[in-house]
This record gives structure tokens, sequence and C-alpha cells, in this order.
């Protein structure tokens, strides 16, 4: 039986955010200022992502938790998420793809590790949240955890509000994340729960997630959700050197027997979702 086309998400909003910024002399800031500072750029990357036919696109709100938009500039959360979400909306309307909200983990660790109480952690998740469903967004992303209980405390809050969960771990090159959590405790977690999709972004390459994804893919029936970076970070043992679009396309088409969403992370700008989607209408 032939699989279905994966659906095509979008890429990230850092690295092209700061690229536009730079480029129209805007200072380099977290991302998520510019929502309210700079729209033009966060909008014209929305669209861009739009243009590349991707079916879900997200808002600009990754990190714009309570403790980093304290941190880090004069603005409320609520304000920094409501922006972001009244950008993305204004980039897909008239086209077919859905609106999303990207959620990601807060930079505190939780108790014993660090300081954050899980009362405290849902909290933060609450707000971000509560905020962003005023806009009816289809989707929820909650991506980039290597903490999976913090993940799990984000799944409980998103639960609340009837949204299409995806959720996405961080991996080592190891097949682990950096709490020592495997793909097989990921889908034990998100058991759980009724989550839309599980599975892998940032940090790797697509070579070095694909035998992750084919764990995923045995051990869960759930749809897969990946976002490969196109470069490996030097955290994760690379050398931070970003592949060409051909390269990254080429490594993608491996994973596409096994996902049902697929996408980019860091360096995977619109040249290569545009890329991956010709690939996606070559190959199905």
């Amino acid at each position: 039986m032939k699989k279905n086309k994966p659906i095509l998400f979008d890429g990230p909003h850092g690295m092209p955010l700061w690229d536009k910024a730079e480029a129209k002399g805007y200072e380099k800031k977290p991302v998520w200022i510019y929502n309210i500072e700079h729209p033009d750029i966060v909008e014209e990357l929305d669209r861009e992502y739009v243009k590349t036919g991707a079916k879900i696109v997200l808002a600009n709100t990754f990190a714009a938790n309570g403790p980093a938009v304290k941190a880090s500039s004069p603005y409320q959360t609520a304000d920094i998420i409501k922006a972001g979400m009244e950008i993305t909306k204004r980039a897909i309307a008239g086209s077919d793809a859905a609106l999303g909200f990207a959620v990601g983990p807060v930079s505190e660790m939780l108790e014993p590790f660090g300081d954050l109480s899980e009362e405290e952690c849902e909290e933060i998740y609450e707000e971000m949240i509560s905020a962003a469903c005023l806009y009816q967004p289809e989707y929820i992303y909650i991506q980039t955890f290597m903490d999976m209980n913090m993940c799990e405390i984000a799944i409980r809050v998103a639960r609340r509000y009837g949204l299409k969960i995806l959720a996405s771990m961080t991996f080592t090159k190891s097949g682990k994340t950096m709490f020592g959590n495997s793909a097989e405790d990921v889908i034990r977690m998100v058991s759980l729960y009724d989550v839309e999709a599980v599975g892998i972004n940032c940090e790797l390459t697509p070579d070095f997630m694909l035998p992750i994804v084919k764990t995923f893919y045995e051990k869960t029936n759930l749809p897969l959700v990946v976002k490969p970076n196109a470069f490996m970070t030097r955290a994760a043992g690379g050398s931070g050197e970003k592949w060409s679009v051909k390269q990254y396309t080429k490594a993608v088409e491996k994973l596409l027997p096994y996902v049902t969403y697929i996408g980019g992370c860091c360096g995977a700008d619109p040249s290569y979702m545009e890329a991956v989607a010709s690939l996606l209408k070559d190959s199905f």
C-alpha cells in the first residue's frame, strides 16, 4: 500500500528572523520581541513558509515564556503571544495553512535538578497557552524538550484547551535525550495523553535522526512529527557547518517513509522547505 504524503510543516523562526533583522539594520534580540518591535519581518517569514506550501505555520512564540520575557524585555508575555498569533493569522489568511502555536522548554530546570517547581512550570505554560487560544489555533507544537517531565507538564496544560497536540523531544546522537530518556520512554509518557503526534526536532541533522525515527516508528502507532536541523549543533558533537539544500533534501527523503509531519528546524529556512515541498510533490 502506498503511504500517504507527509504533511509539510514550516521551518524555524530563529535564524531566519535574525538574518532578516541584520539585513534591515535591526538589533539582534530574542526573536519573539520582533512580534512587537518589528512585525514586518515576522509576517514576511510566515508568508514565505505559506508560499512553500506548508500546511501548518507556527506563530513566533517558541521561547516567549514568562521568565524569558521578564528577563529580556519590558513586555508582558500575553502581549508577545497575542502579537505573534495575530501576525501568523494574517500571514496564512486565504491559504490552506493551519494556524499553530509553538511552545518550548523553560530555561530553568525542574526540581530536584533546579529550583523550578512543577506548579510554577504549569503556571508558566498556562499563561502562554491561554493567551494563544484566544486566536483559536488548530495545533500546538510542544517542541525541543530535553526534559520529558517538563514536556509532560506542557502537554497536561495543552489538553485543557482541546488543541491538536504535537509533541517532540530533542535527542543526542546516542539516541537518548540529555536527561537520558529514550524514544520508548517518550512513547510511554505521551500514551497517557491524547496527542496527535510524537517525534523529534532540533540538534541533529536528518541522517542522525533516522535511527531514532525508525525506533519511534517501530514502537508506536502514533503519527510522527520530525523537524531536522540543517546543521549539527556543536552541543550535539557537530561542527555547526550548514548543509546545502541538496544535501539536506537528500537526507530528508530517507525519513519520509516513517513520518506524517515533516518540517525543518535550525538552519532549514524557507529555501530548504521549498525543496522539501518539491521532494514531496515528486515522491507521492
